[in-house]
């Protein structure tokens, strides 16, 4: 946000796309307070038709328009030291087609802030202004969730201990895994963490991500409009689908004679509000594997890690604070495998990569039938070895049969071998064991 502000200097206004309740609009006050004269914050949400008219009306006079907007929110605007926020632009998208007019003005400066920013109901019969710089909001990362516990110190260490390549050492292994058990319990959400920090309470931050998912569901059946149900339907079979030991979204779950068709636009809806984060089947293992990627053959992960654990406990009639600790320490019987990899999708998605997978399951070639979790390609990718096989372990015992095939078959193609799990870091046979925390970092 600094970035943009000292670079754009009035030229672009920048859109802040993210989940709904990711601390898009708390993160853009707090900006305007720090680094401006005076803001006004119009939300979206609530504006009423006086507003909503100054867009419609009085674009061509902005003299007017500033004046009017000013005497109504009580705000003196001071020129290049006034920041306009446009609060869930999405819910009145003639605001958003305005930022052409009023970045040539020139003025002040314009910050947006909204979800579902590319359906096409929030889109339509506008256009969509090339003056946006569009940046995208996650949940906290495992980082900022140590920087949120006072936990800067580790966080340092972790960060050095990847860059050298060097084992954490028992003492501050066994810290670091329990403090990121803890963040996959509580998950990213800002006002979820803030409830835990402040109660240290499991149950009570349970009921604040359970606020969150209605909200959710709520959006579904007042936004999803057409195909609310069969958005719903995806939504809620999520947590049955990653427990699976193939995690890929069966279309049959969902019901009989149930085709991709029918519902991709359900699952882009998803995708596009930032609920989930969708994880394509590419069929190559070069540097291109966005080129190879099978549309319909897909991983659906949450968001967010702490709603997913809430979601999946939806209909358990267990006392949530009992289940919470036994997660802490390992000792539930559920499938672990799901969580740490749908942290993993979490971390690397806010890291800026586009997630795949590689799946082959042939019935002819044993040798040719395998699994591999992720597939990241080099930020600088050259002729060969440009994509690292990741594979996720929540136990202690596992084996990399998949693994060790898919580094036999592509090994022209590939770069490092991965494999995130729950040990200290280790090297062996030219395969990388990091433990999962360090998964934010790579």
């Amino acid at each position: 946000m600094l970035e943009w502000k000292k670079n754009s200097a009035g030229k672009t206004a920048l859109l802040i796309d993210g989940a709904r309740r990711v601390g898009k609009s708390y993160s853009a006050v707090e900006f305007a307070k720090e680094n401006y004269k005076s803001f006004i914050l119009i939300d979206f949400n609530r504006a009423g038709k006086e507003v909503r008219d100054l867009f419609e009306n009085n674009l061509n006079d902005l003299d007017s328009f500033f004046l009017y907007l000013s005497a109504m929110y009580g705000v003196t605007l001071y020129p290049r030291e006034s920041l306009l926020i446009f609060d869930e632009v999405q819910m009145f998208p003639r605001a958003r087609a305005a930022i052409k007019y009023l970045v040539a003005d020139g003025r002040y400066d314009y910050m947006e802030t909204g979800s579902r920013m590319s359906i096409h109901e929030n889109v339509q019969d506008i256009v969509i202004p090339s003056e946006e710089r569009h940046i995208k909001m996650y949940p906290m990362d495992f980082e900022e969730f140590l920087w949120a516990m006072g936990e800067e110190l580790l966080a340092n260490v972790i960060r050095t201990c990847f860059e050298k390549r060097e084992p954490m050492g028992q003492m501050l292994h066994r810290k670091a895994m329990t403090l990121f058990r803890q963040y996959v319990i509580v998950g990213g959400m800002p006002q979820a963490v803030n409830t835990y920090l402040k109660t240290k309470s499991f149950e009570r931050t349970d009921e604040v991500k359970r606020d969150i998912l209605t909200l959710y569901r709520e959006d579904i059946a007042k936004h999803g409009k057409g195909y609310e149900r069969k958005v719903e339907s995806i939504f809620d079979d999520i947590p049955e689908q990653l427990s699976k030991h193939e995690k890929k979204f069966t279309l049959s779950s969902l019901g009989k004679g149930a085709r991709f068709r029918d519902y991709e636009s359900s699952f882009l809806w998803l995708e596009d509000a930032m609920i989930c984060n969708v994880c394509y089947n590419s069929t190559a293992s070069s540097g291109g594997i966005k080129f190879n990627r099978d549309r319909s053959t897909r991983k659906m992960y949450m968001g967010d890690t702490g709603l997913l654990i809430s979601h999946a406990f939806d209909e358990n009639g267990l006392v949530k604070e009992e289940i919470y600790k036994k997660l802490l320490f390992g000792k539930l019987e559920i499938n672990e495998g799901m969580i740490f990899e749908n942290v993993v999708a979490q971390m690397f998605t806010a890291s800026g990569h586009k997630l795949y997978f590689y799946s082959n399951p042939s019935r002819e070639s044993k040798e040719d039938r395998m699994e591999i979790d992720f597939l990241l390609s080099k930020k600088d990718p050259t002729n060969r070895h440009n994509v690292s096989p990741i594979e996720v372990k929540s136990g202690k015992n596992y084996t990399f049969t998949s693994l060790n095939k898919f580094s036999t078959k592509f090994k022209e193609q590939l770069d490092t071998p991965i494999i995130l799990h729950t040990e200290d870091y280790s090297e062996k046979d030219g395969i990388l064991f990091m433990p999962v925390y360090w998964g934010w970092l790579l």
